[in-house]
Parts: structure tokens; C-alpha cells; sequence
């Protein structure tokens, strides 16, 4: 029997689209279903490494641990990774295919479709069913010729749709009845109902509007999601700035927010954290005193290490490290600390060199062969006892320089990132550096904080997924979905 697929798309960006399909997806899987997620295209900075290699957006490894999978490339066939307002590197199967201006991305998606279609079939081949996440909205007339991402997709391969959107926005009927508008008759027939989603207060409140919405679109609401206070699970893009702290808390982190930052999910675990004030510093921000600076990734590091000395970053750092505070570099932010990033194919950006802070010793070189692995190891500080550490790469540099005689950790394939001499500076390649409770506890130790007691990202994360599956098999009824 041919696994059955199912669509959720969005009436905006952000409606929910990701959360639903984790929250089915994990609904269904402790039913004993095979379900596997599944997004045709993606544009993300936030990205993982697959369990046999190859690069995936971030929100459906996230997915695939919500349907008790592990994450292939299959399940995130075509991701596009903005390197600049105009241009992106597209990765396609877990492999960049190169940087592409998006008017020349126009014209390949009719290629990457069958990328798409490839590994919807593989899924189908495989599990009994098959949850697909649209992106953005399936309204956007300006994309509609050779769209893969929304109804283009859905009508390929023949699939029903359920359409999302967020309440908490405002307007929530306008948006369901202004989406079905804009789509052609044939779409429209495909949307088989409506999931409201972050309804706070009193359901009964807004039963006339759902009875309204079902008598003028002669489609079911399938169900209302309640406004979960607090549910964490990864962003796929946009920056969480929500924290979880007290007034007196222990210790302050600093991550400036750079044009194209990337894998900021880095930092969930200090977002998260009791005793850690995470503070997102943005173009317009003033940066105060901190405990801890650290340098995200970035999709362009040579622009992003300009965009940090224009807002006045390499002065902050020095008074930061005069005044004692601790600098940690995490992929493109480690390779901003060294003397040198030099780009001599333009893999990035346009062909050059640009000077590094020079506060590690050390040097890098841009190429197009990415480093992507899952790694696990033990972190090299006094301050950390238990020390492990697992985490992935995901990366086109190769660094060299006698700061790599210190390395920060020793992982099962060799050392890996650098550790200066007075011990106040630190970089790495390792992404997910904070996710394990032992490596935390120690990185947060070196930074200052005494008992960290941080908790492991996993199983915070399984918790959320379960909390998040209780509510939609509250909300929905699932037998009546198709």
C-alpha cells in the first residue's frame, strides 16, 4: 500500500507549519505509524548534518527526532542558504551545488524538482505515511511559476492540504479566506481544511467564527492549538530573543547579531538557562559589560567580520578581555579571530582577503569542499571535569597556525579547535557546543559561572515533543485527517 502524504502549508511565515508537522509527526509515532517529515525546499541558515553525512535543514532534523527517525537527506532535499540580498548557495541532497543569484535559481528549479520528487518517492518507499511542510505562503503570486515549495509540489504528486494560521497574529480569517482566494480553482479543491493555530482564552468564544468559516468555505476546521506558553523547539530562521531568567542572574552572554549568522540555534542552551543572561546584540544595540562574548557562525564571514568592525566589535572585545571576560569563536566566528580569512575562489562572496582580529594564531583558507560530520570528544579545560562533548560540522575553511597546538577539544577524529595561552580566548568548528549538560557545565565554568547545572538539549527537547503531541491529539482529531 503507498504510503499516504499530507501537506502542511501556511496562510504566512511562521504560522506554525514546523511545529505542526513535529507535533503529528510525533502523534502518530507513538501510534506505532511510520511517518517520516519532509520539506521540498528550504531557506535557512539553520542547518544539520544527516546521520550519513550531507547537509539538512535544521527544523527537520528536529522533525525527524519528533517521528523517532534519524535525520537523512532525503527528508530536506533542497536547502538554500542566503549568502547575500541577491545570492545563496544551494545545497542539493546534502550537497552544495554552488552560489546562485536568485534569477538563476529561477530558471533551476525545474532541476531541483526532481531532486524533490526523487526523495519524496524514497520516503514513500519507506514509511506509511509522509508529513510535508510547505514554505512561507502557498499566496505568493510572484513564485508561483515552477514553484516546488508549496501547491507546485502538492500538485505533482497529488497530495491533500491542510492549511495553518496563526490566530495570535490577528486577522485570522482574513488570512484562510484571503490564501484560498489567491489560489487557482484546482489548488483550492486541494485544501481539504484549516488547523488554527496559538488560540488563547475561551474556545467557545470563537465558535461563530469557525462556524462562519466552515459555512463560507465549505471546509472543516480540523482543530484550534492552544497558545503553548513557553514550548521551545528550534526556530528554523528567525532569532528566538525570548529568555528564561531571573534579574540576578549569574552570568551575562553576548552574541552579536551578524547579517548572516548562522546556526543560531547554537545558543538555545544559554537562552534557556537559569543562571545565563543571553543577550542578542543588534545593529542598533549598545553592547554593556559581559561575562562572555561569543562569535556565532556566519554564512559570510568576510562581510559579517566587516559588518563587526563598523559597529565597533574589535574595540568592545579588547576592554572585554582587559577587564577579564572570556571569548569563544564557534565556526565563522572562530575563523574571525585568527589573522587572516582568505577567500581565493570567491566560495562566499566575491574573491579576496580580508585581516582577522588577530587574537588566535592561526589562518584560514576558504574552499567549496565542506567538512560536514557528527562528532562526539571531550572538551581540553581544567574547568570541566566531565567534558563531553558532541556536536557537528559544517564548514568550508581549512584553518592552520600554531594556536592549533592547543586545541579546545580532542573529538574521536583528532583535535579540534584552539585555545589561547592565558586561557581567556577559545574557538572552534564545533556547532551544538552548549547541547550536552557535561560540555556546558564546562564551557560556562571557564566563562565564570560556579554549578551551572545545565541540562542536556536532547531530552529538553523530547520533552517538548511530547508536550507538543498531548496538545494537537487534544485539538485534533486525528482519524479525521487524510
Amino acid at each position: 500500500m503507498p504510503a499516504r502524504t499530507l501537506m502542511i502549508q501556511g496562510t504566512t511565515t511562521d504560522a506554525g507549519k514546523s511545529t505542526l508537522v513535529a507535533g503529528l509527526g510525533r502523534a502518530w509515532s507513538r501510534r506505532g505509524v511510520s511517518v517520516a517529515p519532509f520539506k521540498p525546499q528550504n531557506m535557512s541558515l539553520n542547518s544539520a548534518v544527516a546521520v550519513y553525512g550531507g547537509e539538512i535543514a535544521r527544523a527537520q532534523a528536529v522533525q525527524a527526532q519528533a517521528c523517532g527517525l534519524d535525520p537523512t537527506i532525503d527528508m530536506s532535499p533542497v536547502l538554500i542558504k542566503p549568502s547575500s540580498d541577491t545570492g545563496a548557495q544551494v545545497i542539493v541532497h546534502g550537497l552544495a551545488v554552488g552560489a546562485m543569484p536568485a534569477s538563476v535559481y529561477q530558471d533551476y528549479r525545474s532541476t531541483a524538482m526532481q531532486a524533490v520528487l526523487a526523495s519524496h518517492r524514497r520516503l514513500c518507499e519507506r514509511h506509511e505515511r509522509v508529513l510535508v511542510e510547505g514554505a512561507g505562503s502557498p499566496a505568493e503570486i510572484n513564485l508561483r511559476e515552477n514553484d516546488i515549495a508549496n501547491m507546485g509540489f502538492a500538485e505533482a504528486v497529488d497530495c491533500p492540504v491542510v492549511l495553518v494560521a496563526d490566530i495570535d497574529k490577528g486577522g485570522v480569517f482574513a488570512h484562510i479566506v484571503g490564501t484560498l482566494e489567491l489560489l487557482s480553482a484546482s489548488e483550492r479543491d486541494r485544501v481539504c481544511g484549516f488547523v488554527i493555530n496559538r488560540f488563547r482564552g475561551d474556545i467557545g468564544l470563537l465558535q461563530s467564527g469557525l462556524d462562519w468559516l466552515e459555512a463560507r468555505t465549505g471546509k472543516p476546521v480540523f482543530g484550534v492549538l492552544e497558545y503553548l506558553q513557553g514550548l521551545h523547539l528550534e526556530a528554523e530562521d528567525a532569532i528566538d530573543s525570548d529568555q528564561r531568567r531571573d534579574v540576578d542572574t549569574p552570568l551575562i552572554a553576548q552574541v552579536p547579531v551578524l547579517p548572516r549568522i548562522s546556526n543560531h540555534t547554537d545558543f538555545d542552551a544559554l537562552r534557556l538557562h537559569p543562571k545565563v543572561d543571553l543577550q542578542w546584540v543588534g545593529p542598533g544595540d549598545t553592547p554593556g559589560p559581559a561575562d562572555l562574548i561569543v562569535l556565532p557562525g556566519s554564512k559570510n564571514v568576510r562581510a559579517d567580520l566587516a559588518w563587526l568592525r563598523e559597529h565597533g566589535w574589535p574595540e568592545h572585545i579588547r576592554r572585554h578581555l582587559r577587564y577579564g571576560g572570556r571569548l569563544l569563536g564557534i565556526c565563522g566566528g572562530y575563523q574571525m579571530l585568527g589573522h587572516m580569512i582568505d577567500d581565493p575562489d570567491g566560495v562566499e562572496d566575491t574573491p579576496g582577503r580580508t585581516a582577522g582580529l588577530g587574537l588566535l594564531d592561526l589562518t584560514t583558507e576558504l574552499h567549496a569542499d565542506k567538512q560536514l560530520q557528527n562528532v562526539a570528544g571531550k572538551l581540553c579545560l581544567q574547568q570541566c571535569p566531565d567534558g563531553a562533548v558532541q556536536g557537528y560540522r559544517i564548514h568550508c575553511g581549512r584553518t592552520t597556525g600554531d594556536a592549533l597546538a592547543r586545541p579546545l577539544m580532542q573529538l574521536e577524529d583528532g583535535p579540534d579547535g584552539a585555545l589561547s595561552a592565558d586561557g581567556q580566548i577559545a574557538g572552534s568548528y564545533l556547532h551544538g557546543l552548549f547541547d550536552t549538560a557535561g560540555a556546558c557545565d564546562g564551557l560556562l565554568g571557564w566563562a565564570g559561572l560556579v554549578q551551572a547545572a545545565s541540562e542536556d538539549q536532547h531530552g529538553l527537547r523530547e520533552q517538548q515533543l511530547e508536550r507538543l503531541a498531548d496538545a494537537v491529539e487534544q485539538a485534533i482529531d486525528l482519524e479525521r485527517l487524510p
